[in-house]
């Protein structure tokens, strides 16, 4: 018979045939002495999507139907929201001069397991974990996805078993013997040691885009830290337990030529006191229409789920680059967070829906930021004209307004909306331009660039590199259109594409006062009038040409 540990139980576990085992040290509830983020998880019970009593909005419940979530207590305030899909207007409603009294808890946190085991190591076998009291247990993995193109090989046992991890998972017990089955693995020497950093800042021909390209994105480059600037230099650094807030760019795959692009997320919460960052939240914005093939659903996630889930985490198909700004205060980092949580609320119930060039991970993740005050310069679009010239070549080619209108989108959408990476170029250019670091064009501070300013402690980039699988490295994402043409196979149908699945909104869950978003015409405005224009100026012709013809019957 097997008994799976119970959520809450420690120490113990009573066995069926009445015989007892020990746990191997190391082996909690997912929520014990956990923080999620920027709240203790003391806030938090464990439950799934078939939550009747959950107080949260019932949309979002339901694409974790089967998934183990935190879920607030019945005591604990949470995030509300408002109807409606303007992000920046609702935000900048919610909190006016960009802080909010109290940081209220998000409906839900996906965890994806019931368990952790800590400060373990994976033995070189692959099938088998030993804990800090030399307790070995056997070890298996979540189950491979069937669309996931890749999965842990020979490669990640030998990286992982070089090195002490963390593992999210289930514990169970079967006729007397114990096993882990695995769902994350973090690599504990992934650490942001403030003792080991020197201070290097960006040299005089570096960027955050030539860094980003480093070493062909850097996917199976070591792990590394890089101290861009500190308020205090020379003094001894107290950065533990210290509130972050962390811009998280990923890389471009290496088997998706629609997957060039990147992505990003904001993450939030307190470094470790050994540089610890795998309890962060990151606020994953993904299309919640389609089924991932890697199983991605948007959500607010731990760090150590969001870059290591054995299917959906980021680092097994792509490299990762991440700003962190370590502040003395948390009030900006909760800010953002509590302004998110609302628009998770809002992307559940389907107020807006995600669209590739108008509101992907970069538009989403900025329009909060924007909401709150803190206004990242823009670049403006690609090209408006180029836009015109490639909507009609599409439309007629593809015999489609809707290809047509797609590329128009794209060229004609605010770059750093629309490219993570220029968006964390950007967003990292703004932060050491606003401490001071470098010098830029100057402007009116809103309140909340002002207690950002002054909270900034220090800025850290983080290199993460790419957990050996399976799968082909991937490398740097593209800054441009251009670059991602450069990439991609001129004729789309050569494409190394992966199919996924629709998953529709049920009617049932929509909010009957609140309609559905309206779907983007065929035809842009721009386009419209221009046709327009066109008739116009066709029918003044014909008038005028017939003007002098009427004349001359009349003269007759």
């Amino acid at each position: 018979m097997l008994k799976t540990r119970s959520l809450l139980g420690a120490g113990v576990l009573l066995m069926s045939a009445g015989t007892q085992a020990t746990e191997p040290a190391g082996l909690k509830s997912a929520l014990a002495g956990e923080r999620l983020g920027l709240l203790p998880a003391m806030q938090f019970r464990l439950s799934n999507g078939n939550c009747p009593d959950c107080v949260t909005v019932k949309q979002g419940l339901w694409y974790f139907q089967n998934e183990v979530l935190a879920v607030p207590l019945p005591s604990q305030p949470v995030s509300s929201f408002k109807r409606g899909g303007d992000i920046v207007r609702g935000t900048k409603e919610w909190a006016p001069d960009g802080a909010s009294n109290q940081l209220a808890l998000p409906g839900l946190v996906w965890l994806g397991a019931p368990h952790i085991l800590d400060d373990a190591h994976i033995l070189a076998d692959g099938a088998h974990v030993r804990s800090s009291d030399d307790a070995v247990t056997s070890l298996a993995l979540a189950p491979k996805l069937a669309s996931n193109l890749s999965y842990w090989d020979p490669k990640t046992t030998a990286f992982f078993s070089q090195r002490e991890v963390r593992m999210r998972g289930t514990y169970n017990e079967a006729d007397g013997k114990s096993s882990f089955v695995a769902r994350t693995v973090w690599p504990k020497d992934f650490a942001i040691d403030q003792a080991k950093m020197r201070a290097q800042p960006l040299g005089k021909d570096e960027s955050f885009a030539t860094y980003v390209r480093a070493e062909g994105g850097g996917a199976s480059s070591p792990f590394s830290t890089r101290l861009l600037w500190e308020r205090k230099p020379g003094q001894a650094r107290q950065w533990q337990d210290k509130p972050v807030i962390g811009v998280m760019l990923n890389g471009a795959q290496g088997d998706d030529d629609e997957a060039y692009g990147g992505h990003f997320a904001v993450a939030t919460g307190y470094l470790g006191r050994e540089g610890e960052w795998s309890d962060w939240i990151v606020n994953n914005f993904y299309n919640l229409d389609s089924v991932s093939e890697k199983g991605i659903i948007a959500a607010p996630v731990p760090m150590d789920n969001y870059l290591m889930d054995l299917n959906s985490g980021q680092q097994y198909y792509r490299p990762s680059y991440m700003l962190v700004a370590v502040l003395s205060n948390a009030r900006t980092a909760a800010a953002y967070q509590g302004g998110v949580q609302r628009v998770f609320n809002q992307f559940y119930r389907h107020d807006f829906t995600y669209q590739h060039a108008k509101a992907n991970c970069a538009g989403i993740s900025l329009d909060v930021f924007k909401g709150l005050g803190w206004n990242v310069p823009q670049r403006g679009p690609t090209s408006n004209l180029k836009a015109l010239g490639a909507y009609a070549y599409l439309s007629a080619k593809d015999m489609s307004l809707a290809s047509g209108r797609k590329m128009y989108d794209y060229l004609t959408e605010e770059q750093v909306r629309l490219y993570p990476a220029v968006a964390f170029e950007a967003a990292g250019n703004d932060l050491l331009q606003l401490v001071g670091a470098t010098k830029g064009k100057a402007r009116k501070l809103t309140a909340y660039e002002k207690q950002l300013q002054g909270d900034i402690e220090a800025l850290v980039l983080v290199r993460i590199p790419q957990i050996p699988s399976s799968r082909v490295m991937g490398s740097n994402p593209v800054f441009s259109f251009s670059e991602y043409r450069q990439r991609t196979p001129p004729n789309q149908a050569d494409w190394k594409i992966v199919p996924v699945g629709a998953r529709p909104f049920p009617d049932a869950l929509r909010d009957a006062n609140t309609p559905p978003p309206k779907a983007s015409s065929p035809v842009p405005l721009p386009v419209a009038g221009i046709a327009l224009g066109g008739v116009i100026g066709i029918g003044a012709l014909i008038r005028r040409r017939r003007k002098p013809r009427a004349s001359a019957d009349q003269g007759v």
